[in-house]
């Protein structure tokens, strides 16, 4: 799962300066370099806390795959064909309630922090998923008898390909558009537009939008405006990693009934 790191560190980087070079060259933009080194503060916060998500792949994935009555080979395409679709399906739901739960957005949320839709938004990734949980949606796959490799490694190839979802200067995709999820439809799940919040969940497909009534394309009734609805402005990796929580202890202190606590908890975010 240390998909940020080694030869596909160099390719991140490697993009990152493309996309800036045509962003200032071609497009004669700016490109925000304070915004795009916090970026990198926030992955390098998450690799050193990569040993605590790699023990649930290395210790709670296999233990709860032992529970499954039967186990789908590894090495048989159909494996790995229905593996995809499956860990595409939960990734969607993982990703709406992420979005939707205030425990899951207070770790989600960080990806979304960006107050540009730029590659470097991509590795944006929080330091508490372990203590959000919301990983456990994936448990199930593993009872039903996916290898804990097959999804774990499905898990990462899911990342490692949004990466590249996350830029203005992509061409349109064309018909694949209606299929895969591109930048065009990653950039309206990065918007803070009232039109645009909570659309467009999917990882690698788009399909369980346009079938569950989540998807959204630009109607260019307005200007796309990225980030969070209350803008984190700061560029500090710490700040912008737990400010949700921090907000959310906040609110905490201030209610007075115990429905009041799970509201702030389990509610949706605010």
């Amino acid at each position: 799962m240390d998909i940020y790191r080694g030869p596909f560190l160099i390719i991140v980087i490697a993009f990152v300066l493309l996309e800036a070079a045509y962003t200032l060259f071609i497009r004669h933009q700016t490109y925000d370099w304070k915004a795009s080194a916090a970026s990198f503060g926030v992955a390098l916060g998450n690799l050193l806390l990569r040993p605590l998500t790699g023990g649930l792949f290395l210790l709670v994935f296999p233990y709860v795959a032992s529970f499954a009555p039967w186990t789908f080979t590894v090495s048989s395409p159909w494996t790995w064909i229905a593996g995809f679709l499956c860990v595409e399906f939960v990734y969607y739901w993982h990703h709406r309630f992420a979005h939707t739960v205030r425990w899951f957005w207070a770790s989600h949320s960080v990806h979304h922090t960006a107050n540009s839709f730029t590659l470097p938004a991509a590795i944006r990734l929080s330091w508490t998923n372990v203590l959000s949980g919301e990983w456990v949606m994936y448990l199930p796959l593993l009872l039903i008898g996916f290898p804990p490799v097959v999804v774990g490694g499905l898990i990462s190839l899911n990342l490692i390909y949004q990466f590249f979802l996350h830029t203005e200067v992509s061409p349109r995709w064309g018909m694949l558009e209606y299929v895969l999820n591109t930048p065009a439809h990653h950039r309206i799940h990065h918007a803070s537009n009232a039109a645009y919040i909570d659309r467009n969940f999917g990882g690698v497909l788009i399909v369980f939008d346009r079938l569950f009534g989540t998807f959204a394309k630009d109607d260019g009734h307005e200007a796309v405006r990225f980030g969070l609805t209350r803008p984190v402005t700061s560029n500090n990796p710490l700040v912008i990693s737990l400010n949700e929580w921090a907000r959310m202890a906040s609110d905490l202190t201030k209610v007075r009934r115990p429905s009041e606590i799970w509201q702030t908890l389990f509610g949706r975010p605010q």
